[in-house]
């Protein structure tokens, strides 16, 4: 069964948000609703594309769109809604990292259509998938939740795959620890918990990775953790 693809849409407008929201999930996808800049740039970890209004309550939805692009990387696929009709305003929104946009009011059809060709281009651009992730010597076998260093396979607990394979994933990002708490932990805070830290600890234990000068993992003080990408 083919795995659904995560949309992340971010739309203010409840009358536009709840028919889009009921026609992506209608075409198979599995689609997180939030309706502010701010709630966008906490829920964009893990999605597959962002459907992203320009027009949001707190933020600018180019200022969104430029934070996503350089938080996320060039690979995720950004579509913009724009009531801006503009030659200018569309190109500040491309300039600002969008792939593509339509303009309100929209047809339903058109936009899924425009979101399906930027899937089939990321999609194109990662190449086949084989359920392998590899960073620096680690090779990663997501389904089998197996990971290698060499030819050494780890013995790794479910927390610890989870926190490496999120880590990697976004070799050379910050993940900050609110990211890590969602993804790992399926919550949205570990309080004072030294949950985290311990992982950490025995996870870098188990990668020979020297604390005080990481090859692996650093921790960016007071933020969160950094898988360091191939030197």
């Amino acid at each position: 069964m083919q795995t659904p693809t995560r949309i992340l849409l971010v739309e203010d407008d409840d009358g536009i948000a709840t028919p889009l929201r009921a026609a992506l999930a209608a075409s198979g996808h599995e689609v997180r609703r939030v309706a502010s800049g701010r709630a966008a740039l906490e829920a964009a970890w893990g999605v597959d594309a962002v459907v992203l209004d320009l027009g949001l309550p707190d933020l600018d939805g180019v200022e969104v769109c430029r934070r996503l692009r350089q938080e996320q990387g060039p690979d995720l696929p950004i579509l913009v809604l724009t009531a801006r009709t503009s030659e200018t305003d569309v190109v500040v929104g491309l300039d600002a990292g969008a792939d593509d946009y339509v303009t309100k009011p929209f047809r339903l059809a058109e936009l899924q259509a425009r979101l399906r060709a930027l899937l089939r281009r990321a999609a194109a651009a990662r190449g086949p998938d084989d359920g392998q992730l590899r960073a620096r010597d680690l090779r990663l076998d997501l389904g089998a939740r197996r990971v290698w260093q060499g030819e050494r396979e780890l013995e790794l607990t479910a927390k610890e795959f989870d926190l490496l394979a999120l880590l990697a994933t976004n070799a050379g990002r910050v993940v900050t620890r609110e990211q890590i708490a969602r993804e790992v932990w399926q919550t949205r805070w570990l309080g004072g918990s030294k949950t985290l830290d311990v992982h950490v600890s025995s996870l870098r234990r188990k990668l020979g990775d020297d604390p005080t000068d990481p090859r692996y993992l650093t921790t960016v003080r007071g933020v969160g953790l950094r898988f360091e990408p191939d030197a």
